[in-house]
């Protein structure tokens, strides 16, 4: 069992909250977070078609039975069963950390939250897993749990996730008909993995509209396969590039879209940047959900071409503002690396800009000095993820 970071945030929430709900991408470790968590817990998939005949035939029977602090697994497939468990907790709201709930589609699952535990359960978002938490975390593969145990046979994997994917999540989401076309339409994707999203080149290639292209979009994040990364315009107006990145949470499953299998294919790939750069992407979000802060994170780019790959607030302990981050595949850093995010603090008057890293994949051999240039420093990897996981 790989202890996860985010089972803090379960021990707090459950001091606090008669509920706590785990959302994130299907297969993430959501499951094997809590029962590790509360390991004498009873257990229910509603997953098992027998399970989910007997809470449908008497719901009110079937939670008389359950001994609580309880798992209740895949919520989703039984979305009435949050109108019962609200009414449980209203009857004896002072009980904290009585249901603990899972569901991996966040769009379906989240309304239901909404409407129907309102203030009764705190909501966490668990992801694959982060560098911090395993080392054999890498861009080839990615942080899929059962990926890292068994890496002979990601290929494999990933293949059957993303049927299951397609063929459960998607299908019961939105009434995709051409499952065909919204695999072409995850390829295209893969190949804009960070850049800045313009849909009418995704629409075109795939004959759909756009607004069909933002709709899939849409399943792709509330899923939790993607994230999309606004822009920072504050104080900025006109002059700033409005429309969002998009990245894959996870450098495994883009390297598999992208038909990379191999570390050798990687490190010749033209998608060796934008993959590294989605990897550090993935690595502040998950920093910022392991503390129980909200996920924020941006880019910069101005009509100009000045661009910076991530502005993120609150990076560090203790220290007010907006760290910038400029991700590079390449083992060695240079001082012009760090030139855009100090024109950017120059011009920006009032800055709340608290540092600037240039972050870099490790020589094999020899070590590299974080001096880089007055204003900026160069950060490796592993010691960057040391950094924002505070």
């Amino acid at each position: 069992m790989i202890e996860r970071t985010l089972e803090a945030q379960v021990h707090a929430a459950r001091r606090a909250f008669s509920a706590v709900v785990v959302t994130g991408p299907r297969r993430a470790g959501k499951t094997s977070l809590l029962r590790h968590a509360l390991p004498t817990a009873p257990y229910y998939l509603f997953e098992d078609p027998d399970l989910i005949a007997r809470f449908r035939a008497d719901p009110q029977g079937f939670l008389d039975g359950v001994r609580t602090p309880a798992i209740l697994d895949e919520v989703q497939q039984v979305p009435e069963l949050f109108a019962f468990a609200r009414a449980r907790i209203d009857a004896a709201p002072k009980k904290k950390g009585q249901w603990f709930l899972t569901g991996s589609q966040e769009s379906t699952l989240m309304q239901n939250v909404t409407e129907s535990m309102a203030g009764r359960a705190a909501i966490l978002n668990l992801l694959p897993l982060s560098s911090r938490e395993s080392p054999r975390v890498t861009l080839l593969r990615g942080g899929f749990p059962e990926v890292i145990l068994r890496p002979k046979t990601a290929s494999l994997w990933f293949a059957s996730y993303l049927q299951t994917y397609l063929e459960r999540d998607v299908r019961n989401i939105t009434a995709v008909q051409d499952l065909s076309k919204f695999r072409r339409f995850l390829a295209l994707l893969a190949a804009r993995h960070g850049a800045i999203l313009n849909r009418s080149d995704i629409a075109a290639p795939l004959g759909v509209s756009v607004p069909t292209v933002s709709h899939w979009i849409d399943i792709l994040e509330t899923t939790g396969l993607i994230v999309v990364v606004p822009p920072y315009f504050e104080n900025f107006g006109k002059r700033v590039v409005k429309s969002p990145k998009i990245y894959f949470v996870d450098a495994g499953l883009v390297c598999h879209l992208l038909g990379i299998q191999a570390e050798a294919e990687l490190e010749r790939s033209p998608f060796l940047g934008a993959v590294f750069e989605g990897h550090v992407a993935s690595e502040i979000l998950k920093a910022q959900i392991g503390r129980g802060a909200r996920k924020e994170l941006y880019y910069y780019r101005d009509q100009s071409g000045l661009e910076v790959d991530f502005l993120a607030p609150g990076l560090h302990q203790g220290m007010p503002g907006v760290t910038m981050i400029e991700a590079k595949a390449g083992r060695t850093p240079t001082p012009d690396m760090a030139a855009p995010m100090l024109r950017l603090r120059d011009m920006w008057r009032g800055s709340p800009l608290n540092a600037a890293y240039v972050v870099h994949r490790l020589p094999r051999a020899g070590s590299v000095s974080r001096a880089l240039t007055p204003g900026a420093q160069a950060v490796g990897f592993a010691d960057f993820v040391d950094l924002i996981n505070w």
